[in-house]
């Protein structure tokens, strides 16, 4: 069993930053292989993608979030990072980790990120 655990959401002003982490662990063989993203579902709304990363380290991300976030991983750390800047109050979410390999998805509890002044 694969085990996905997030970790830097918090409280942010308009135009803050946060860093989200995801760390893997559990019966992982080799975190290179997972394709991973990260999602986030407002109250309320349909939970979405907000950039993926695959295992060549090509990303993609919503239009949303163009040119504001970043999506990084570290193989040797088995980790995933979404780099998040200039945040609007509409980035409001719990955000979830994700975690893909051949036809099987690994999620993680979530992180709950608000954006408020």
């Amino acid at each position: 069993q694969v085990q996905l655990v997030e970790s830097g959401g918090g409280l942010v002003q308009p135009g803050g930053s946060l860093r989200l982490s995801c760390a893997a662990s559990g019966s992982i063989f080799s975190f290179s292989l997972y394709a991973m993203g990260w999602y986030r579902q407002a109250p309320g709304k349909q939970r979405e993608l907000v950039a993926g990363i695959t295992r060549g380290g090509s990303a993609n991300y919503a239009d949303s979030v163009k040119g504001r976030f970043t999506i990084s991983r570290d193989n040797a750390k088995n980790t995933v990072y979404l780099q998040m800047n200039s945040l609007k109050p509409e980035d409001t979410a719990v955000y979830y980790c994700n975690g893909r390999v051949a036809t099987i998805d690994y999620w993680g509890q979530g992180t709950q990120v608000t954006v408020s002044s």
